[in-house]
């Protein structure tokens, strides 16, 4: 435990997990610094409807998850409001995304607010905003920041537009890995920045037929629920919210998720960022992606340690 509060940056990658290659070198690094896992998704079964009455898209079935909203859908419902006051900030291009983040209390932001200036590259001018919100810029941590947790959403391919479309950002994987190359270079281990930034990378499959679920490579669990053996198999803690039994757990395609604070996190054997590497040397193996926000609370000092 770090001898004073983190502060948290998120980037949330929809549909990018499946796109990765050994040329990533970035995420690798990542990977191989950090602590690596699954976060376990439910079904594609219908959410509880939403306040509005409709059903919510894949993307916010998923998100709301993430954000420990999925199980209330409901306007009125601020999860943030559970963690002791903890601020938190969104940046995405998707308005629907964009909404359903201000419902739940996130501080909504612009991806044109992250590019300033046209003459430094994208991705440097973005890492600098983003790590200046969270009180940490110019290599110096201040007392003082604007926010205690910064979520960045992308999906993946998307055209992102700043400087009054003067830039036009085409957010594919190699543009990812850019700018988590970036971010790790403002990082450096032994440096006042890497002791408080608590850095994830959360990548998603995007859309995920369901029986998609029949290929070994993306299955969570190694016991198929249908043979005679999952009898004798007890209950994954992924499976359990609340003390309760979830029956509608996904047990393939996971969130991929990565994460790194020196002196904080504990460093696995994982080599790169893939679901085979995660699940061979991974040290988180699989969490219900209800308990991500949670973990992250509590190394931001807004939570106490879940299951205490």
């Amino acid at each position: 435990m770090a001898d004073k509060p983190s502060r948290a940056l998120v980037i949330y990658g929809d549909g990018f997990a499946p796109l990765l290659n050994q040329s990533h070198a970035g995420l690798h690094s990542l990977a191989s610094m950090g602590a690596c896992g699954f976060l376990a998704l439910r079904a594609s079964a219908p959410a509880p409807p939403s306040a509005s009455g409709g059903q919510p898209s894949r993307e916010i079935r998923e998100l709301s998850q993430l954000l420990d909203a999925y199980d209330s859908l409901d306007a009125l419902v601020r999860p943030l409001a559970m963690f002791m006051g903890l601020r938190a900030a969104l940046f995405t291009a998707g308005s629907s995304v964009g909404s359903f983040a201000r419902k739940l209390g996130f501080r909504l932001l612009e991806i044109d607010e992250l590019v300033k200036k046209e003459a430094l590259p994208v991705e440097s001018s973005m890492a600098s905003e983003l790590l200046s919100l969270l009180g940490l810029s110019g290599g110096k941590v201040s007392e003082k920041s604007d926010v205690d947790l910064v979520v960045l959403h992308i999906r993946a391919g998307q055209e992102l537009r700043a400087l009054k479309d003067k830039v036009a950002i085409n957010a594919g994987v190699d543009w990812l890995d850019g700018l988590v190359s970036t971010l790790l270079r403002a990082a450096q281990p032994g440096s006042e920045v890497a002791a408080r930034l608590h850095f994830s990378v959360v990548l998603t499959f995007g859309d995920v037929a369901e029986d998609e679920g029949k290929n070994p490579s993306a299955l969570i669990s190694p016991t198929r629920n249908d043979s005679d053996l999952s009898l004798l198999r007890p209950c994954q803690s992924y499976c359990m919210k609340g003390g309760k039994r979830l029956d509608n757990i996904r047990h393939h395609h996971p969130m991929l998720v990565a994460q790194w604070q020196e002196g904080v996190t504990r460093r696995d054997s994982a080599e790169e960022f893939s679901f085979e590497e995660f699940q061979e040397r991974g040290g988180n193996l699989a969490i219900l992606a209800d308990r991500f926000l949670h973990e992250l609370a509590f190394k931001l000092w807004k939570a106490p340690k879940y299951g205490a």
